[in-house]
Order: C-alpha cells, then structure tokens, then sequence
C-alpha cells in the first residue's frame, strides 16, 4: 500500500482553507456543486470520502442529507466540526479502508482521493470501497485532475513575469506530468499540490469501469474558462458568471475539450 505521508502533511497543515473561495477555486466549487446535484433527490445517505474541510459535507447536509465526512487529515476534521452549523458525521479515515457497513450509501463523493495515490492498486482499492458502501444503484461522483493542468497554466502565464517554464526543475515536473500522469512536487516548489496522481478523462473512465462500476456521465468542471483574466472577480457578476457558465455548460460533455479542464467529475452508478 503506497505511504501517503506528503499528502496527509499538505492537507494536516490546512491547505484546503479558503481555497474554494478564491481565484479558480470559486468556479470549481460551485460547478462540482452542480454536477452533484444531478444526482441527489430526496434525502439521501451521502460519505464525502477525502472531504477536507467540509465545504461540500456542509452544503449538503444544509439540504436535508444525511452526510459523513471521512478525511485522511485530523486537522481538517476537527476544522470541520468546529465550523459546522448543522452537525453531521465526520471522522477521521483512509479512502483505501472505508470504515462503513456494505451497501449503506446511497452517493459515494470522491472529490480528492484518485488524484492523491500515484500507484494504481492503491486507486483502484479506493475504487472497489466506494462500490462496497454503495447501495445497488448507488451512485459514485469521483474528481480527477488532468495531466495537463500544470502546463497549460504555466504556458498561460509564460513570459508575464511568472516563467516556470523556463525553470529545468519546473519542466521536469511538467515533463513527468504529461508523459506518465505523475506529479512530483519539487522541494523549490512548495507551495504546489503535494503529490498526485493527474489523469487524462478516459484513464479515469477506466479505472472506474475496471472497479466494476457503470459510467454515467463524464463533465469537465471549470472547462477552458480558467484562461479568463482575473475569473473570481467576473464570477462576483452575474450577468459575467451567467455568460461563463453558458460557455462551460456547452462544452462540459465535450471529449475534444476534456482535458483543458483543469477538473472533471465522472458519476457512475453500482
């Protein structure tokens, strides 16, 4: 079982705080909102596996859901139940060994966990309990980040003052990023994602398919609207957010325009 102890120190040291509020992370939180909520309908049994803080566990259990929050990083949990206004479920827990009974959950949300573990096996067992806890029918809505996020942000950026690009030990990251889907934080860069695994749509499609599960719905979440200057402040105008999110609806289905995304969701039924 591969050791996860860069990541458990990332998230144990608060890096989920704020960052659904701010710049991209605005955009991402409120349309994975709106790709889960395809999915929900009356009250329904939901575990947030590899939850964070809770902004998604809060949201849904402000509808009327029953919700549990299990998360690798103590820290966040206990940031979670002291930030709770309607309480709710949460624990720590390990994606890999889900502590909850067979065919209990009625959503399975993995909003994190298949982007955090680099080997295979260890996805795919996160993969095989999601679909134990699940009810038949269930359903799984899983994130993956593409391998191309890092470089098409850095060649956005590329010679506006910020040319990582131009940097060996940068470009070998992206290097190993794009060919083999690996992201290796460099220690000159520690302020990135610890590491993490970065998927193309259809490699995350069949890891799921391979776990047994039946795809419903694969949606890119911020789609190609992250090249757009300063996004978090158009977001704050509707009449703006309504034109981008016109633009990333007619587009989220889109295979051709898949990997831009820097996030896509991909819902899958037991």
């Amino acid at each position: 079982m591969e050791k996860i102890d860069e990541v458990y120190e990332f998230y144990n040291n608060g890096a989920e705080i704020g960052r659904l509020e701010r710049g991209l992370g605005v955009v991402e939180f409120d349309r994975s909102k709106e790709i889960i909520s395809r999915y929900l309908e009356g009250r329904q049994i939901i575990y947030d596996i590899g939850g964070g803080i809770g902004r998604y566990a809060e949201w849904l259990v402000s509808m009327g859901h029953e919700v549990t929050l299990i998360e690798l990083a103590p820290s966040a949990v206990e940031y979670a139940k002291e930030h709770m206004t309607i309480p709710y479920e949460a624990f720590a827990g390990d994606a890999r060994k889900i502590e909850k009974p067979d065919n209990s959950a009625d959503i399975v949300l993995l909003m994190g966990p298949l982007y955090h573990l680099q080997n295979k096996e260890d996805r795919m067992l996160v993969l095989s309990e999601a679909k134990r806890v699940l009810k038949e029918g269930g359903i799984l809505i899983a994130a993956g980040i593409s391998k191309f996020s890092s470089a098409t942000w850095a060649l956005s950026v590329y010679g506006n003052g910020v040319d990582f690009i131009d940097d060996d030990i940068y470009m070998d990251m992206l290097r190993r990023e794009i060919v083999k889907g690996e992201h290796v934080r460099p220690k000159e860069y520690p302020y990135v994602i610890s590491n993490a695994y970065f998927h193309t749509i259809d490699g995350l499609r069949d890891e799921i398919t391979e776990a047994g599960l039946t795809v419903k719905e694969s949606a890119a979440v911020e789609g190609c609207s992250w090249i757009t200057p300063d996004i978090a402040e158009k977001w704050k105008d509707e009449n703006r957010r309504n034109r981008l999110l016109e633009i990333i609806r007619l587009t989220e289905h889109e295979e051709t325009m898949m990997g831009i995304s820097p996030h896509f969701i991909v819902c899958a039924a037991k």
